[in-house]
């Protein structure tokens, strides 16, 4: 058969998104960012101890607006993954695999994430400007 007569496959266009596989696709797109995040910090931690000349310029740079979207997200991510890491322990022992079940999950873990996270920046935020009043 020439090659312009073949079928084409199916591709991800076709299929309508469900949350089970959005939310499988950013459980793993929140793991890879939270290894980024970690090597942050051993980067901020080696500064720290090695270069604290440079410290000030590391500082400057997180603590910018960027740099502060950048640890929201992350924040998000590490509490995304923490959420949806309790669901898996769940499904592993047999618990919580019928749709509307699932759903429900799902969608827990999205407002606990966003709910934590906010209640981190919150918490962060009242003490830096309790810092700064000082």
């Amino acid at each position: 058969m020439p090659a312009s007569k073949r079928p084409l496959s199916p591709h991800l266009t076709i299929y309508r998104k469900q949350i089970s596989s959005v939310l499988s696709i950013l459980h793993r797109a929140t793991g890879v960012a939270l290894f980024g995040g970690v090597l942050l910090i051993v980067v901020w931690l080696a500064i720290a101890a090695y270069a604290p000349a440079e410290y000030t310029h590391f500082f400057a740079i997180v603590s910018s607006p960027l740099g502060r979207i950048a640890l929201l997200g992350w924040t998000f991510c590490f509490y995304y993954h923490f959420c949806n890491g309790i669901r898996h322990l769940f499904w592993d022992v047999g618990l919580g695999f019928t749709l509307p079940v699932m759903h429900r999950s799902g969608y827990a873990v999205l407002y606990f994430a966003t709910f934590f996270t906010s209640a981190t920046w919150a918490w962060a935020f009242s003490i830096m400007s309790q810092t700064v009043a000082e």
